[in-house]
């Protein structure tokens, strides 16, 4: 019974690690574009996993109000996270070699459809393994009258 047992707490954790990341992506501009969608997409269904698969062991954001959030607070708080949908719009993606970053528009929607707020981001990546991971991140909120 105690074998069993210790089994079963070896193995629980298991399905949470065993999300499956990307690999083999393209040196592309598209590529990156594609994670950000991904990116987008993720936080949309409050999936902390999959934003896992896309931030660096070292990841660290600079939210809109200008505190720096470490990879485990930014994938800690997806669960917190308001119902709602992020927009993309305005991406453009620029690889140099084994690096990149992306910026954007984000448009954040309740689940009435109204515009909670939008966000223009940066994101820096560096190719590993085979796939893009996010180095840092950087938000900026436009202001009223920009939105």
């Amino acid at each position: 019974m105690k074998i069993a047992l210790a089994l079963i707490v070896l193995i629980w954790p298991l399905p949470a690690l065993a999300a499956e990341c990307p690999k083999n992506q393209p040196k592309t501009q598209a590529a990156l574009i594609s994670q950000e969608n991904t990116w987008a997409d993720a936080l949309s269904r409050k999936d902390a996993d999959a934003v896992a698969c896309l931030l660096a062991d070292e990841f660290e954001d600079a939210d809109v109000d200008g505190s720096l959030k470490s990879r485990a607070e930014t994938l800690g708080h997806i669960p917190q996270r308001k119902p709602g949908v992020n927009h993309l719009s305005e991406l453009r993606g620029h690889v140099e070699g084994d690096f990149g970053f992306t910026r954007g528009l984000a448009t954040l929607v309740d689940a009435s459809g109204k515009v909670i707020a939008r966000v223009r981001f940066t994101d820096v990546f560096a190719y590993r393994d085979g796939r893009w991971q996010a180095l840092a991140g950087h938000e900026s909120l436009l202001s009223q009258a920009s939105r």
